[in-house]
């Protein structure tokens, strides 16, 4: 049993390279307010990136609602404080339960369907929940919104505690997917009907897969609420910015692999902040307006030349280096 736990929690040297680097480079560089807020981006949308990744990636249900797990847990922050000036802190519990509350339930009704179906389902449920959060005031304050005066005015502490987060998302999926649950995720996802035929419990095991994904996303939108200090339903159910990004982080990144959110959201947060900044104003102000025209396209050349993302189709570029440097010898 204990050999057995032991390689649930395997870490590679190169991944504890990554996680001591993550951790000292703040020590060695002085980064400048913006660049340590791209960095806790980056790590925000890791958190989203896996969480989205098991849940569709893994398990094969395609999500297009992960903003009403993040909006939820968002709000789990904010309406205590604004109602019994409870510190949003506390959403970093609260986010991440009454996400997997509402995802739970959420389930009941749409692992029912199938495919497209199930994906719209979702993806109706977080315009639905912005639609709600909006005409309530009595509750979430509407359209005005909540905000929040930030605990700290350095990033830094911010920056440790994303990180925490997103090193807790991506090694629970990695001891999830080496648990028998993830071989049951893994069945589902290639044939739901034979694995079912199998005797797998497959309702049971896309109802764990859910809790698990929605626990992180939830988790995400609290420390969103904590970190930017403000909400309102259209920035924290917003289906653009927030369920498209986070299937276009796994897209790119690699669907269906450890470590493709981390690489997608840094791809990501970079294209993005590059072009909206017309390249960090050395081209012409219309550029800025571009990014989303970049996404798309971006998405496309990944669709096209590397299916499996940058990480699940790494080996075609190594293979690609290897070739051309044996070509090199051979001259």
């Amino acid at each position: 049993m204990e050999e057995k736990k032991t390689k649930l929690l395997e870490v590679s040297k190169s991944e504890w390279g990554i996680l001591i680097a993550a951790v000292i480079l703040p020590f060695i560089f002085d980064f400048s307010p913006y660049v340590q807020g791209l960095l806790i981006f980056i790590l925000l949308w890791v958190i989203l990136g896996s969480s989205w990744n098991l849940l569709a990636g893994f398990t094969g249900q395609v999500s297009f609602g992960h903003a009403a797990f993040f909006g939820i847990g968002a709000y789990a922050a904010g309406i205590p404080y604004m109602h019994f000036k409870l510190s949003p802190w506390w959403g970093l519990i609260t986010g991440g339960i009454a996400a997997v509350i509402l995802g739970y339930l959420l389930g009941v009704l749409v692992f029912r369907l199938k495919g497209p179906y199930f994906a719209l389902g979702t993806l109706a449920s977080g315009e639905i929940l912005r639609l709600v959060f909006g005409e309530e005031e009595w509750l979430t304050n509407g359209h005005v919104g909540i905000l929040y005066m930030t605990t700290w005015v350095s990033k830094y502490p911010y920056y440790f505690i994303a990180l925490a987060l997103a090193v807790g998302a991506i090694i629970s999926v990695k001891i999830v997917m080496k648990s028998k649950a993830g071989f049951y995720f893994l069945s589902i996802r290639e044939d739901e009907d034979a694995a079912q035929a199998l005797g797998i419990d497959t309702r049971k095991y896309k109802n764990v897969s859910m809790v698990i994904s929605t626990f992180w996303a939830g988790t995400a939108g609290a420390f969103y609420m904590i970190y930017m200090g403000f909400i309102d339903p259209e920035v924290v159910f917003a289906l653009h910015n927030i369920s498209i990004i986070s299937i276009l982080v796994g897209i790119i990144g690699g669907v269906g692999t450890i470590w493709g959110p981390a690489i997608g959201a840094l791809v990501m947060v970079f294209v993005q902040e590059l072009f909206r900044s017309a390249i960090f104003g050395l081209a012409p102000s219309w550029v800025s307006g571009l990014h989303a025209l970049i996404f798309g396209v971006l998405v496309i050349i990944v669709i096209l030349y590397l299916p499996g993302g940058i990480v699940g189709d790494w080996h075609l570029f190594k293979k690609k280096f290897g070739s051309s440097k044996k070509l090199e010898v051979s001259k």
